[in-house]
């Protein structure tokens, strides 16, 4: 059994909603009262911009909206669900619910139903806060399955103004002996799971796990706080003058991912405890140009994002016959990388760098709005490949590592301790443990301490909840996490797969399917894939093709008709097949993909094949895959 810990290196104590007292509602009091015209937040405006919101607006927005929520009868410890996509109004009432001493419940809100009424009913949620109609309409459908719930408003029908007029009346002393009614061992919200296996479990996160978090993820990630002035990186950056599009400089990101999901909802606390100027955006579809307008200087994605940055990028390259130039600069830039690893570049790959950075790689720092110097993913392995071409290119991506049970990241690659391939070291205070089994085991202060039993649990309920917490939290606070892995000598840790997802061949080969679908899915016509061969006699895979990417390649390649009517075709098959050639040479032959069929149909959130992270449900595919797995194997 392998360990590896990192010493804590910063003083919890007194840091906000540490052990020294207070709640996360500190950071912005703090920020108003030493900074009040610090820019904290931004919002759009009418003509496509951004206006900024200071540190002391975004209180006096919060403590209004907060005094609402009280006159409305929240009491301390109550439950407010949120259900809404990624705005500044989500940030605003995340604040103000905890401002009022209640607990946040976020809701994605794509959510069906049928996981609207269980979250609200085992969350036992007093109100709810909705963005649209359609949403307020999906609550409504199911208030009668849940007796708790009293209030709903939504952001259509003006739920800001609405709370605060209502709170009109609340005296400041009330509300400040709400805000400070929490501690750090008081829980702050629910998040539930995205539910790839059984029902969402609601995890009790604290304000002290966050706080944990915040502190030694903020320090280790120190460089991506740092003012920015003028940014002309060894990769060839623009050398313009950036510090006017933000005042003196400030570090600011953009923030697109759901924000019921725990990492996006660490960004989100993390800006405002660091003071970095925060942005939303709501609408992937208008991203390209919401990166463009905000300019941020980091961002944080999961790498399907990355994956699509970079095929998007490729499938232009070839649109505009520049295919040849875009694969000799990608080479360079992965050759690049490894050259840095290697501690030597070569003068001549130096200089064909130097080339690319003018002609291609600055046009792909722009698609981020051309100041961005770093970028987060998690969730996922991103797979080596594309870790060393963004790194080549100038922006290196910090793979991190974490779980909604641990409050987000317990590991993280930091600017100046980075490895491709790994998601980095453990966090200070961290420690992970390889099982005798390669599971991956960590322990920490951010670690949750045990699953919501409901709102109000019998004997049977909090029987199963005890169960579900044993079965990832043993008596010492060890996280079995379901993953497997590894640790080298300096502590850096690899993922490789799933424990519940290893394939094992008729052969009695292990396989682990995410090296092979990391690598397919790099692929800028691949969307989706599924490798199986579990009891068979070879691997095999199911392919999905991007609906970005095809109409692109058809009209290059002269096919008429859409994905479904092409999946036999001889050319298509042949640029798949180059895909899985490549996922191959990853691994041994007997873990190499033998045969793939091509779907007609790519799996979608909607449909149900992904959860909203962008993760696989594997099992939802294989069910309802049966039969196309079945004809692998005749």
């Amino acid at each position: 059994m392998r360990e590896f810990s990192t010493p804590l290196t910063v003083d919890l104590a007194g840091a906000g909603a540490g052990p020294g007292g207070g709640n996360l509602t500190d950071d912005v009091v703090r920020h108003a009262q030493e900074h009040p015209d610090l820019p904290l937040l931004a919002r759009p405006d009418a003509d496509g911009g951004w206006r900024d919101v200071t540190a002391a607006e975004f209180l006096a927005e919060v403590r209004g909206v907060a005094k609402g929520l009280v006159a409305a009868g929240i009491r301390p410890g109550d439950r407010v669900a949120l259900m809404s996509r990624t705005r500044y109004e989500w940030t605003l009432l995340d604040y103000a619910t905890w401002f009022a001493g209640a607990v946040t419940v976020p809701v994605y809100e794509t959510s069906s139903a049928e996981q609207v009424a269980w979250v609200l009913r085992d969350s036992g949620a007093r109100a709810a806060v909705v963005e649209t109609r359609e949403h307020l309409a999906r609550v409504s459908s199911v208030r009668g399955e849940t007796t708790a719930l009293e209030h709903v408003w939504s952001f259509a029908d003006r739920a800001v103004h609405v709370l605060t007029r209502l709170g009109g009346d609340i005296p400041d002393a009330v509300l400040d002996e709400r805000r400070t009614s929490a501690g750090p061992h008081d829980v702050a919200t629910l998040i539930y799971t995205s539910g790839t296996t059984g029902r969402p479990k609601g995890c009790a996160l604290t304000h002290g796990h966050f706080d944990v978090e915040l502190s030694v993820a903020v320090a280790e990630l120190a460089a991506l706080f740092e003012p920015v002035e003028d940014h002309d990186d060894a990769a060839g950056g623009t050398g313009r003058d950036t510090s006017r599009r933000t005042r003196d400089g400030q570090a600011s990101t953009l923030v697109f991912l759901p924000l019921a999901h725990v990492f996006a909802r660490v960004v989100q606390v993390g800006s405002v405890r660091a003071g970095v100027r925060l942005g939303h955006c709501p609408d992937v579809s208008q991203l390209t140009a919401d990166l463009a307008s905000f300019s941020p200087t980091f961002v944080l994605a999961v790498p399907r994002v990355f994956e699509k940055l970079f095929n998007a990028a490729s499938q232009s390259a070839v649109a505009d016959g520049r295919g040849r130039v875009f694969d000799a600069a990608v080479r360079v830039a992965i050759a690049h990388s490894r050259a840095q690893d290697a501690g030597r570049v070569p003068l001549a790959l130096r200089a064909r760098h130097r080339v690319f950075s003018r002609l291609v790689y600055a046009r792909l720092r722009e698609v981020l709005g051309g100041r961005c110097r770093y970028a987060v993913s998690g969730g996922a392995p991103l797979g080596e490949r594309l870790g060393h071409f963004y790194r080549g290119i100038g922006l290196p991506v910090l793979e991190g590592y974490g779980l909604t049970e641990s409050t987000a990241a317990l590991t993280v690659n930091t600017p100046d301790a980075q490895k491709v391939g790994t998601v980095g070291r453990p966090l200070p205070g961290v420690t992970v443990r390889v099982a005798d089994d390669g599971e991956l085991w960590f322990r920490g202060g951010q670690v949750f301490g045990g699953y919501w039993p409901g709102a109000e649990p019998d004997a049977a309920d909090r029987e199963r909840t005890a169960a579900a917490t044993a079965e990832v939290l043993d008596p010492d606070g060890w996280l079995r996490t379901g993953d497997v892995g590894e640790v080298d000598d300096e502590g850096f840790v690899r993922v490789t797969g799933r424990k519940k997802e290893i394939i094992v061949t008729a052969g009695g080969k292990n396989v682990a399917p995410a090296v092979l679908e990391d690598r397919l899915r790099a692929h800028h016509l691949v969307s989706q894939c599924l490798v199986v061969g579990d009891g068979q006699p070879f691997v095999a895979a199911l392919v999905t093709i991007d609906p970005d990417a095809f109409p692109a390649w058809a009209e290059a390649h002269g096919k008429r008709g859409d994905v479904a009517d092409l999946v036999d075709d001889p050319d298509l098959r042949s640029a798949v097949a180059a895909a899985v050639d490549d996922a191959n040479a990853a691994v041994s032959r007997a873990e190499a993909i033998r045969k793939f069929t091509i779907l007609g149909e790519d799996w979608t959130e909607e449909a149900g094949q992904l959860t909203p992270s962008l993760k696989l449900r594997r099992s939802v595919v294989l069910r309802r895959h049966r039969r196309e797995i079945a004809d692998l194997y005749r």
